[in-house]
């Protein structure tokens, strides 16, 4: 009782002051009439607060997000149901659920009174710009009663969590260069048309199936040899993120940064769905295995997160995918470079790897004067050239290009050639 009397609002309190001064001037001139309007004027505002007071701790309130993970730019509805576990009814209720600034203001919603056991549900909408991860609650419940006497405050501590991931945009369907690159002997799971005996084999390797030994080629050849027919092809890819601050430019959801990360939630997601085995690496140290299910969700989370690293540098990216480098196709979402920087990127075409390098041109984000300007195409185009030196196919990328534009390039033909010999001629021309 005592809580809900320091829950008394103005007018409430209002009410007593009157009361009190009705009282005392009651007392002062003898009117008992007067006395009884301060007796009416007192009890209004003691017995709001007792109703109110009443109902306080008899609420149940839950919190449901659809979707609990949306893109970029997208909006998610927040469901929010309680219920009156008294049985006696609520006032009207002020719901006021905390937001953290990303989200936009906190929403206020009036809900009518609650009738004893009885539940309502109300909702919202929220938008995020920004990927993250952000709570959502606790949810504050302002009580009143009917003549706005008396308000206490109930927070609910429930805090869920909604998660922005990178809009992932649909790419065009391309036979990519390392799609027969990988893990395993065969994509085709075949048997010899003559029988056993005329089996494909290859050499025995260690962990091999001892029940997959073909004896009449280890009789012939000398070696231990496996049947290789049962072995299941795995298209591998491996997208690389390069999380150097200084690679970058740009700020807010339209930097250069920002067009990397969504770049690799889509080619993430397009070649999951093209049947490959996906993993990620980033320079801050994320390295997630997509290969089981659920997998998507897993990349989508961790890049909901990723954020620029001011210290790292090429030679350790490099360094941490080939730490469990399986070959395949390796597609990587590179910054600014330089030179030797993109030499060093040589050592991930080990084990068979085809290596594509979308080559951000980052300083085109940003306004630069034009001597600023042709200095820094200079020395983007030499990195871009260093890059197909060491192998691989390199995609130039520039402010207001979008993946799905790009995304052919990435496929078999001749744009590669067509590349190297462009920008061989371009560098020659600069240095020349």
């Amino acid at each position: 009782m005592r809580e809900a009397l320091r829950g008394l609002t103005t007018r409430g309190r209002s009410f007593l002051a009157a009361a009190i001064a009705a009282g005392i001037s009651a007392l002062i001139l003898g009117e008992r009439d007067l006395l009884r309007v301060a007796v009416l004027l007192a009890a209004l505002p003691l017995l709001a607060a007792a109703y109110v007071g009443r109902s306080r701790y008899k609420l149940a309130c839950t919190r449901s997000l659809e979707p609990g993970r949306a893109p970029v730019g997208s909006s998610a509805r927040v469901i929010l149901r309680l219920q009156n576990l008294s049985r006696l009814p609520t006032g009207t209720m002020l719901l006021e659920d905390r937001l953290p600034y990303a989200l936009g203001s906190r929403p206020r919603v009036v809900l009518e009174r609650l009738g004893a056991h009885q539940a309502s549900s109300v909702a919202y909408t929220v938008r995020a710009d920004v990927r993250g991860r952000y709570p959502i609650g606790p949810l504050v419940v302002r009580l009143t009663d009917p003549f706005g006497l008396c308000e206490l405050t109930r927070s609910f501590p429930s805090v869920d969590q909604l998660t922005v991931i990178p809009q992932v945009t649909p790419l065009p369907r391309v036979r990519l260069a390392g799609e027969y690159a990988g893990t395993g002997d065969s994509r085709a799971r075949s048997v010899a048309v003559h029988g056993e005996d005329d089996a494909a084999t290859r050499e025995y390797r260690r962990g091999d199936d001892l029940r997959r030994v073909h004896w009449r080629s280890t009789a012939r050849t000398g070696e231990l040899m496996v049947r290789r027919e049962e072995q299941p092809w795995d298209s591998r890819a491996t997208v690389v993120l390069d999380t150097r601050a200084h690679a970058h430019r740009g700020e807010g959801p339209t930097a250069s940064f920002e067009w990397a990360v969504a770049a690799a939630a889509s080619i993430a997601v397009h070649l999951r769905e093209a049947g490959y085995k996906v993993r990620l690496v980033t320079g801050t140290g994320v390295d997630i295995d997509a290969a089981e299910a659920g997998g998507e969700g897993l990349i989508l989370d961790a890049l909901a997160d990723v954020k620029l690293a001011s210290a790292g540098d090429v030679s350790g990216l490099v360094e941490q995918v080939r730490r469990r480098s399986d070959g395949g196709l390796v597609i990587g979402l590179f910054g600014t470079l330089t030179t030797a920087e993109a030499h060093l990127l040589t050592g991930l075409r080990g084990n068979g790897a085809t290596c594509v390098g979308f080559a951000i041109d980052s300083a085109t984000w940003i306004p630069m004067t034009a001597g600023d300007r042709q200095e820094s195409d200079r020395e983007h185009a030499a990195a871009s050239l260093a890059l197909v030196r060491s192998g691989w196919r390199s995609v130039p990328v520039t402010h207001g290009e979008t993946l799905p534009g790009l995304w052919p390039t990435v496929g078999r033909g001749s744009q590669g050639f067509a590349y190297r010999a462009a920008m061989a001629e371009t560098v020659g021309g600069v240095i020349r």
